[in-house]
């Protein structure tokens, strides 16, 4: 609990607060009739159900039903979205460290150098799926949630009152990601399965098209409650994007501030936060715990060119351009 004595107001690391006494009530016991009815496909090792248009992992779908039907939320959430693989890790950083920089003015005593991210903001999907959504009345305001469903899942209330953030990544290099990823578990698993099925829509969270064009269109109609960011624009000029994402959450950075930006941007630096012991050992996640190495393997853009033939690279280009056609949004 040292995070609490040093902040009375938040966001403070999950971690911190989560002592382990809110039971596990799996939402699947509520719901599983309703999970059962729903088509349902087998990709990369994960069962998938369609709902409400996208193909999500069978364990999350009874979650998901609670989270748009009870999640209470506050006026000053910020909750952080993306699609798998495509920056979530380094999003949780930058936007914790921008918002706790004043409770922890010495970057030696941050939280980020003894958590991992994932263990500083609490991911929705899992705790809702397991019925612990009494864990997040114990965190101060402004709560740092974060969430991989598109923005057409989210409650109403969160869509009409909080602040969302969410980050794209070229698609190619998500495959590429997410295929490293998931053969952290299925170390067979052929890379041409998992890029078909992304082709196909059918991919976990999938279509990502539709996923990245939900907050694509919500961001339009409201930019005061949706920000939306390229993984490669963060890359090409972190400081930029940071002090965006400040002035969003609520927290901006004075002009005179360019030092704090500066040690939110170091701090959170793929190099740092790979080389950190506590993102070397143990694992994050609650129903595949997956090694904390595995959220930091390159930290890259281009990376697919090493995965993929110029064919494959062609298609998913094409596919992605075709949709996005007219909706003001270039593909990568």
């Amino acid at each position: 609990m040292a995070a609490m004595a040093t902040n009375t107001s938040g966001p403070v690391p999950f971690t911190d607060v989560d002592d382990g006494t809110v039971p596990k009530r799996p939402a699947k016991e509520e719901f599983g009739d309703l999970v059962a009815a729903l088509p349902r496909k087998h990709q990369a090792g994960l069962e998938l159900r369609l709902y409400q248009g996208f193909w999500l992992p069978d364990h999350w779908v009874a979650g998901t039903v609670v989270f748009q039907r009870r999640f209470a939320p506050r006026p000053d959430d910020v909750i952080l979205a993306s699609y798998p693989k495509c920056g979530t890790t380094w999003l949780k950083a930058l936007a914790f460290a921008t918002m706790t920089r004043d409770a922890y003015p010495a970057p030696a005593q941050h939280p980020l150098l003894r958590l991992n991210p994932h263990d500083c903001v609490p991911f929705l999907d899992e705790i809702f799926a397991d019925g612990q959504e009494a864990k997040l009345e114990r965190l101060p305001s402004p709560r740092l949630m974060n969430t991989h469903m598109p923005h057409t899942l989210l409650p109403e209330s969160v869509i009409a009152g909080c602040k969302v953030a969410y980050v794209c990544r070229d698609p190619k290099d998500m495959v590429v990601s997410l295929w490293h990823f998931l053969r952290r578990r299925q170390p067979e698993l052929p890379f041409a399965e998992l890029f078909e099925h992304v082709c196909d829509g059918a991919v976990a969270v999938g279509p990502i098209w539709d996923h990245v064009l939900s907050y694509w269109r919500a961001s339009l109609a409201r930019p005061d409650r949706v920000l939306f960011l390229r993984y490669e624009d963060l890359l090409l000029d972190t400081g930029k994007h940071v002090r965006r994402l400040a002035e969003f959450m609520g927290r901006p950075f004075s002009p005179a501030d360019e030092g704090a930006v500066e040690a939110v941007v170091e701090l959170c630096s793929f190099e740092k936060m790979k080389g950190l012991e506590v993102n070397k050992k143990g694992s994050a996640g609650a129903y595949h715990a997956m090694p904390r190495d595995s959220f930091f393997r390159k930290g890259v853009a281009g990376d697919w060119v090493n995965h993929m033939t110029p064919e494959m690279a062609t298609r998913l280009d094409e596919v992605v351009r075709d949709k996005f056609r007219g909706t003001g949004l270039a593909a990568p």
